[in-house]
């Protein structure tokens, strides 16, 4: 309900309030006077003449003594006494005959008071409750009039979008982007389509309607929309896909509606829409169906971007990040008509970056943020941010005048490989896991083409009790079957290691065998890398099954081709396994050296490594 109609039911309620204090107040005035007597003592009273006039309603009695009389109380063990004029009683519940007669021969003033309810009390009893109820709904339906459809609940239906007019500048522009030419470009058209029409509609040319920002998490796609609004200067309306969905059935429509009410008002403008997969995901998918209430916002929503009533300064801007699950419709020409792909910034755009999220960081002038950028491949624009700012706390935790390349260094491996963990582990668990992080080195030194190891640590980082780090030279976008079969190697390397030195293996391969297991699935059913299955693939082992389609898909492939895809990722486990311990067991002198360096230093860099490796 509105401000409307919680108003008066606030100024009732303190009228209550009010009335019921001053009651209280009066009656406590009266109280002070009035002296509670007993039915005996009243008749000794009467029997002395001393009762001037009298008040019965009911069973109660109310008067006046001729002359005051003492009254003597006890409190607390002190006893005290007062006079009072006045005086209440009560009625036996056993019928005093004479009273009436005793009081008349006193000549006693004599009131009595009828206790049954007059008519207009009784109608006005009953009718009061109705009257406030007729009440509050009348104030509802005002509250609700004007919002349209679904509009019964006040404000409950209007989209609660967060509105930028012209005259608030957003101060993000695409100068605070760094890297992403491509989506800035296509985006820098809609800004000046916004800005000069004309231009585009002299040779008959049509802005898109919809813009759908697709990439992982954390790569930019709210920022990139905020610095189109902080360019374009027109109306821009921001709002989160999960603000249309209520548990009440055409709540998420009305707000949709009422969305592109405002913003056809405000044309020329554009609305974003954050997070698009929580609305627009595929009808009918699931367990027994669809979502009522998500698909009939879906449906207003489509309406509106290209319904019967066409609307052409009103651009849409989505983010999602689950491209895979929303609904054809939506993904049609007409409706988001133009897909820009934020990817993964590459070590240039993280240098650019970095410079960004460094601009109010006081950095010493030996840090070369070049040298942070190529170091720190798959990290997006978020977790470049997450770097900079741990590396900050890092400096003042130690009182330091400015960030240096030593906080930074050890913010990136705090990222990349979990914070470290203070534990007490026995001798024998440290020499475990030494041999299990030289294992995973001394192999990826000898393989050809593998990363190199950046760092290797046996002191517990995250949930693990050591980490091995390789770091790509360059970002990769292709990954030959040869650097697949070497990652094999590598990872299990560290069992391998473990079971030639203490002829015996541990718990300590559980993530490297899940990773194995995965990275092998991933090559013979997706990216035919079997020879026996061939150039085939298969929806097994795929990231981000929507649980619908799951579901529904029918089976494409035969129990026998299941048993052979089985032992294709059992070969080449094996095979990598066996080609793992070869190698440590052909340089056992060298594993032995990396793991004493590491029992002894706990963290060796790339280089330390190298050099251990050269004088074994």
């Amino acid at each position: 309900m509105g401000q409307s109609i919680w108003k008066p039911l606030v100024l009732m309620f303190v009228l209550i309030l009010l009335f019921d204090l001053f009651y209280n107040m009066v009656a406590r005035q009266g109280g002070e006077q009035q002296a509670e007597i007993t039915y005996s003592r009243f008749r000794e009273e009467l029997a002395l003449d001393n009762i001037r006039k009298v008040t019965i309603r009911g069973t109660a009695i109310k008067g006046e003594f001729r002359k005051k009389i003492t009254l003597t109380e006890t409190v607390q063990g002190k006893v005290s006494s007062r006079e009072a004029a006045t005086f209440g009683t009560v009625l036996p519940a056993i019928d005093d005959a004479t009273l009436m007669a005793d009081l008349m021969a006193k000549k006693v003033e004599l009131t009595a008071i009828s206790t049954e309810t007059s008519q207009f009390a009784t109608i006005l009893i009953y009718i009061l409750p109705w009257v406030l109820i007729m009440g509050i709904w009348w104030l509802a339906m005002r509250g609700a009039k004007g919002q349209g459809p679904g509009a019964m609940l006040g404000g409950f239906a209007k989209s609660g979008a967060k509105m930028y007019s012209s005259a608030e500048k957003i101060d993000v522009t695409f100068e605070d982007v760094a890297g992403m030419e491509n989506p800035k470009q296509e985006l820098k058209e809609v800004v000046e389509f916004l800005k000069d029409p004309k231009k585009f509609q002299r040779i008959g040319g049509k802005v898109p309607k919809g813009i759908l920002l697709v990439g992982p998490p954390g790569t930019g796609k709210t920022l990139l929309a905020r610095a189109v609004a902080g360019e374009a200067g027109v109306a821009f309306f921001s709002i989160s896909a999960s603000q249309f969905i209520e548990m009440f059935v055409g709540v998420g429509a009305s707000r949709v509606r009422d969305l592109f009410t405002n913003a056809k008002k405000a044309a020329p403008s554009i609305v974003f829409i954050d997070e698009l997969d929580a609305v627009g995901r595929s009808r009918g998918a699931g367990f027994g169906g669809g979502h009522d209430e998500r698909e009939q916002t879906l449906n207003q929503l489509l309406s509106e971007m290209d319904g019967f009533d066409p609307h052409e300064e009103v651009i849409v801007l989505a983010a999602t990040n689950r491209p895979d699950v929303l609904d054809p419709a939506l993904l049609r020409p007409g409706r988001f008509d133009r897909h820009v792909v934020i990817d993964r910034p590459d070590w240039r755009d993280r240098e650019q970056i970095l410079r960004v999220h460094t601009r109010k960081i006081s950095l010493d002038k030996d840090v070369d943020l070049a040298v942070i950028a190529r170091g720190t491949p798959g990290m997006t624009g978020a977790d470049l941010e997450s770097l900079v700012n741990e590396a900050a706390i890092l400096a003042a935790r130690e009182n330091a005048q400015a960030v240096t390349m030593g906080h930074l260094e050890r913010a990136k491996d705090k990222i990349l490989m979990g914070g470290e963990r203070k534990m007490f582990i026995s001798e024998h668990e440290k020499r475990i896991t030494a041999y299990h992080e030289a294992g995973h080195a001394l192999v990826a030194k000898l393989l050809p083409g593998t990363d190199p190891v950046h760092k290797v640590t046996i002191l517990p980082r995250g949930m693990a009790l050591g980490v091995t780090q390789q770091l790509p030279e360059d970002d990769r976008y292709h990954y030959p079957k040869t650097y697949l079969l070497n990652r094999l190697c590598v990872a299990l390397g560290g069992r391998a290691a473990e079971r030639l030195a203490f002829d015996d293996i541990s718990t300590g391969a559980q993530s490297d065998l899940k990773m194995v297991n995965d990275l092998t699935e991933k090559m013979v059913c997706q990216w035919g890398m079997s020879e026996k299955i061939g150039a085939m693939t298969f929806s097994r082992g795929e990231e981000h099954p929507f649980l619908g389609r799951k579901l529904a898909e029918e089976k494409t492939f035969s129990e026998e081709m299941a048993w052979l895809i089985d032992q294709e990722i059992s070969a080449i486990i094996k095979e990598a396994e066996d080609k793992a311990a070869g190698l440590i067991a052909a340089n056992r002198a060298k594993l032995d050296a990396l793991a004493a360096a590491l029992l002894e230093e706990e963290t060796l860099d790339g280089k330390r490594v190298d050099e251990i490796l050269a004088g074994a």
